[in-house]
């Protein structure tokens, strides 16, 4: 098991490979749909960025409401390709960890090559579990987008599996391939 502490930098993804089952910590952001649509229209426009992107882990998720006790509610992924038209300026930006679910575009992956990122899945149906391993979250940007809002998370050994690798790595590509060949073997 790999042990990150947020913000990485290049040296921490380099040994990353596709498949790797990999536990973070430290401060992470959430941004969904809205929200990378308002930073992608600040950085055309050059205005400031609510938070600094450089080193950082964006976690496409919209949480629930937490319930009393606990500093949030239920947190799984959610779809990542929704986010991949607004992926490539973040990833100029210096972002260097995009966590969610599925598959990412041609663009996307190319993009995590050049800019030396990585793609990592956490595990869907699992948001009860996922939410275990945050320890305080707060609004940091554009409260009026509720639960698309961007918030500040702090994590501990949360869970994910790399996907993309910064060397151009795809497990599920690997994934398929592998049941493709056991199905022709089968044959």
């Amino acid at each position: 098991m790999i042990t990150l502490t947020l913000p990485l930098t290049q040296a921490d993804l380099l040994p990353l490979r596709a498949g790797d089952s990999v536990r973070i910590g430290g401060v992470a952001y959430t941004a969904r749909d809205a929200a990378h649509k308002r930073l992608c229209e600040l950085i055309a426009q050059g205005e400031p960025l609510p938070i600094e992107l450089a080193g950082q882990a964006i976690y496409y998720v919209g949480p629930a409401p937490a319930k009393m006790g606990h500093v949030i509610g239920p947190a799984g992924p959610t779809t990542s390709g929704r986010m991949d038209s607004y992926t490539v300026p973040l990833l100029r930006l210096g972002v260097k960890l995009l966590i969610g679910k599925g598959y990412r575009s041609a663009e996307v992956k190319a993009g995590l090559v050049e800019h030396k990122a990585v793609y990592a899945a956490a595990v869907g149906g699992a948001a009860a579990l996922l939410a275990r391993h945050i320890r305080s979250s707060r609004v940091v940007a554009w409260p009026e987008l509720g639960t698309e809002a961007i918030r500040e998370l702090v994590v501990a050994e949360f869970p994910v599996i790399v996907i993309n690798d910064c060397h151009g790595g795809d497990a599920y590509a690997d994934g398929r391939a592998a049941w493709q060949e056991t199905d022709e073997i089968e044959r």
